[in-house]
């Protein structure tokens, strides 16, 4: 017995755990097939579900299974990421809930805390994701710091260094002083602020003159080593050489010049203060000034300040004013617009600092990946990214790679007693037999310091596409000779340079070799008010909650309705309600199909055609999909589906070959319609793979171990296109009589005649299908117009139906007198396009000729109603 309604939850958890049985999504090395391989982006070990891995998800899931469908060696390898910063924070918050500091604990203790924290909370959002039907190969789950990635990791520094790739500096760098921790720029998010600008003057040495400068940070003052003024500034051309005095701290410093200055900023002349901001450190070097450095690393001032010791940032912002003030420094204060970076993941304001890090030289690594995404070796997608990766990859700084945290990959370096020796090594074994090498000392493991920092994040995940089938550690296993390079990535443009690029540099470095050949990237999940869905803003749903209410599918559908690549998606809950009702579409369609009787009796005609037409529809429609998918325009592709199934083959198809009530349908037409919505069930499968699933199990009886998942399309066949034009007349025809019926409340049930003026264009083979739904007792090809009848013009056809009753000609002529009118405008704005010569010689060819056909069609239609109107007369 078929259930009136499809239960998702009941259906996703059955099937799921049918899938998980079967070892459906597991791959191993098959030389006889074609691998097809996607990485999964690692979501932070931290994490749960949200909007933008329900859309990254659903794109890569859909891409999985339909290499399944085709036959292919599919293998979707899941992980995480360690995820650094955020991790340690969460760990360093937990345990300070419990009255616990970090800095009273020792390293080993922290890091035993944070494997606690990892193995509670670290699966959770693999798991989430297992309600959204991700088909990923589970038994390859892998994470950034279990032992193989960690080992690649390490190996993979000391190979660097050991090239020369990697040293130690002392270099500006983003300070985040909440997690304490330098970042990259790719972590710094800039917020446009309403700020002050305040306006301070420092004496002139020697003199009673002053020079007026202009910041939006006062507190950094007290750490100024110089006041620089452009050369070509005449207003300052009398200072050059001069010195002034740093107000409070009352220092000489120099006033120096370089064109670096903005004239039009502020008053011209710019304060410089070397260790806090990158510009000024440029400058500082250039001119070998002073550097000071008044901040601590969690942002308070350090005693160099001289003032505020131990008083956060901001706070002295606020102090310092009214001490400027009595001193006679601050001249005024104005309103100012400018931008601020805070760090991406604790969302404090980052302080620039120099500090001594480790350091990736990345202008010769990146250069064959630049090369690679230029030559479309790996193509981005949408292109237009590819100016952006060019840039950034031209311009490449050095990598910061350090963290000043504990938990990560603790980078290899060991120092001897007194600090500044040290070796590089993968073991503390191979770093005593260095110290013996290099130094000619015999020490024990407990004599050398290993340092204390972690590597950046992003030094595990840049080898993921590698990493993932250990082919660091041995770089010629069957795994990665097979699987690598993988297929596709799918992931957003926001991680673009720090995570897509370092991986195509990476592959080249250490495969020789792409990592991928294809990198879709998604748009931004944003609210309908175009805000990006995020948890503070509040205008983002829980995932998980949209799936209990429109199911898996249904939100599935949602998501990917109206998700171009590279192109935000603005969602609405009415899409994955669109996507619920879709769901209920196809499940009362099989549950239509299930319930008619079949009997050995001559197949009708109408049905026969019907079959034919939807079969070469449904070999027109795959060509479609392949064009789609091989383009990437995954949204488009769900569109194709979702209108050739809810238009061709619900509301046509099944209705042509519905038997009559309480009647028998003939196991002929049977037969082929459950084959046809078979292969319908898997073209949509990728997008909606649970109610599919559910609906192929019960359209005939299967073995045990079968699943729609694992099952070939059928191989593409050509299909007959004047056949599909002939039937788009039909569908006009038939829509034509309907539309008699509706004006005049002819009920279905009265049957009705219909006469054809005598024309070519007439589809006479698919007759029976126009009788059969338009109730047509009796068709006719007549030679002149019938009078007094209800009539319909399809392309240049005139159709006349005699009338059951009296014709009301006055309202018919005003009917055709609103057609004529809303025809001729339809011409009058064809042919203003044709006119235009840059459409005509810009559009392609095909575009111009449909503009034709579309004139030519109502020139012809203007002239049938006219001879009709006349005939009225």
């Amino acid at each position: 017995m078929i259930a009136t309604n499809y239960n998702p939850k009941e259906s996703e958890e059955k099937w799921y755990q049918y899938w998980m049985e079967h070892k459906f999504f597991h791959s191993e090395v098959d030389n006889s097939r074609e691998p097809y391989c996607i990485v999964i982006p690692p979501p932070n070990v931290t994490g749960v579900l949200h909007m933008g891995h329900m859309l990254n998800n659903t794109i890569q899931d859909a891409l999985i299974r339909r290499a399944r469908l085709q036959g292919k060696n599919a293998c979707w390898v899941p992980g995480t990421d360690h995820a650094s910063i955020s991790t340690e924070a969460k760990v360093v918050a937990k345990l300070k809930s419990e009255g616990i500091n970090k800095r009273d604990i020792s390293r080993e203790e922290f890091l035993k805390y944070a494997w606690e924290w990892t193995h509670k909370y670290g699966g959770i959002i693999l798991q989430q994701l297992k309600r959204l039907g991700a088909s990923c190969d589970w038994d390859r789950t892998c994470f950034t710091m279990d032992e193989p990635r960690s080992k690649s990791v390490i190996k993979v520094f000391v190979d660097l260094y050991n090239k020369g790739y990697i040293y130690k500096g002392v270099r500006m760098v983003n300070w985040d002083p909440a997690a304490q921790t330098a970042i990259s720029d790719e972590e710094v998010i800039y917020k446009e602020e309403k700020s002050k600008l305040y306006y301070l003057r420092y004496k002139i040495v020697g003199e009673e003159d002053y020079i007026t400068i202009a910041t939006t940070r006062p507190e950094t003052i007290l750490g100024d080593s110089a006041v620089c003024v452009n050369p070509n500034d005449p207003r300052f051309t009398h200072l050059a050489g001069k010195r002034c005095i740093v107000p409070l701290v009352n220092r000489e410093i120099p006033i120096i010049q370089d064109e670096y200055v903005d004239m039009e900023f502020g008053t011209g002349a710019l304060k410089i203060t070397p260790a806090h901001d990158i510009n000024d450190y440029e400058i500082g070097y250039k001119h070998q000034l002073e550097t000071i450095d008044i901040f601590n690393d969690d942002g308070t001032m350090s005693e160099a300040a001289q003032f505020f010791i131990g008083h956060d940032r901001f706070e002295v912002r606020k102090e310092i004013i009214p001490e400027l003030e009595k001193a006679g420094n601050l001249v005024k204060i104005e309103d100012y617009d400018n931008k601020v970076g805070y760090s991406e993941r604790t969302h404090v304001v980052i302080e620039p600092k120099l500090s001594m890090q480790w350091f990736v030289k990345m202008k010769a690594l990146a250069q064959p990946a630049l090369e690679a995404v230029m030559n479309d070796e790996v193509i981005l997608i949408p292109a237009k990214y590819k100016n952006t990766y060019r840039y950034w990859m031209e311009n490449v700084k050095d990598w910061c790679i350090s963290r000043q945290l504990w938990w990560g990959h603790r980078i290899p370096v060991y120092y001897l007693p007194g600090g500044h020796d040290y070796v590089v090594a993968e073991t503390p074994e191979e770093a005593l037999k260095q110290v013996k090498e290099k130094f000619g000392k015999d020490l024990t493991a407990d004599q050398l310091r290993q340092d204390e920092d972690c590597l950046d994040t992003w030094f595990s995940s840049w080898l993921w596409p590698i990493s993932v089938f250990d082919g660091i550690n041995h770089p010629d296993n069957a795994d990665i000779n097979y699987y690598y390079p993988t297929n596709d990535l799918v992931s957003g443009p926001d991680i673009l340079f720090f995570w897509i690029a370092r991986m195509i540099i990476a592959g080249y470095e250490y495969r020789k070799q792409k990592p991928f050949t294809n990198v879709y990237l998604t748009g931004i999940v944003r609210d309908k008010l175009h805000r990006k869905m995020s948890k503070s803003l509040g205008n983002s749903p829980d995932p998980l909650e949209l799936i209990d209410k429109y199911g898996a599918d249904g939100v599935r559908v949602g998501m990917l309705l109206c998700s171009p690549a590279g192109g935000d998606l603005l969602f609405d809950e009415s899409l994955p309600e669109q996507g619920r009702n879709f769901t209920t579409k196809i499940w009362n369609a099989f549950r239509l199909v299930k319930s008619w009787d079949t009997a050995e009796i001559p197949q009708p005609l109408h049905s026969k055609l019907a079959l034919e037409w939807f079969e070469n529809t449904l070999h027109k429609l795959k060509e479609t999909l392949n064009t789609q998918f091989e383009q990437y325009r995954i949204s488009e592709a769900l569109m194709t589906i979702y209108t050739g199934f809810r238009d061709e083959f619900s509301s046509w198809l099944l209705e042509i070959i519905k038997p009559g009530y309480a009647q028998p349908i003939d196991r002929q037409t049977y037969e082929k319609t459950i084959r046809l919505f078979e292969e319908l069930l898997q073209l949509l499968h990728p997008f909606m793979p649970f109610i599919t699933e559910e609906i192929w199990q019960n359209l005939r009886e299967r073995q045990a171990g079968e699943s729609i998942m694992v099952s070939l399309l059928p191989a593409d066949t050509k299909y007959d296109a004047p056949l599909l034009s002939d039937f788009e007349y039909v569908k006009d025809i038939i829509v034509g009589i309907r539309n008699v019926r509706k004006q005049n409340n002819i009920a279905f049930k009265d049957s009705l005649e219909l006469k054809i003026k005598q024309n070519n264009r007439y589809p006479a083979a698919f007759e029976s299908i126009i009788c059969k739904m338009g109730n047509i007792s009796d068709a006719e090809i007549i030679t002149e117009p019938l009078k007094g009848a209800w009539s319909f013009i399809v392309d240049t056809v005139e159709y006349f139906i005699p009338a059951t009753s009296q014709v009301d000609t006055a309202e018919l002529k005003a009917k055709l007198q609103e057609e004529l009118k809303y025809t001729q405008g339809f011409l009058k704005s064809v042919i203003a396009k044709l006119s235009n010569e840059r459409f005509v010689n810009g559009a392609p060819a095909q575009v111009v000729a449909n503009e034709r056909k579309k004139q030519s069609d109502a020139e012809a239609k203007i002239k049938a109603i006219e001879t009709q109107l006349a005939e009225l007369q």
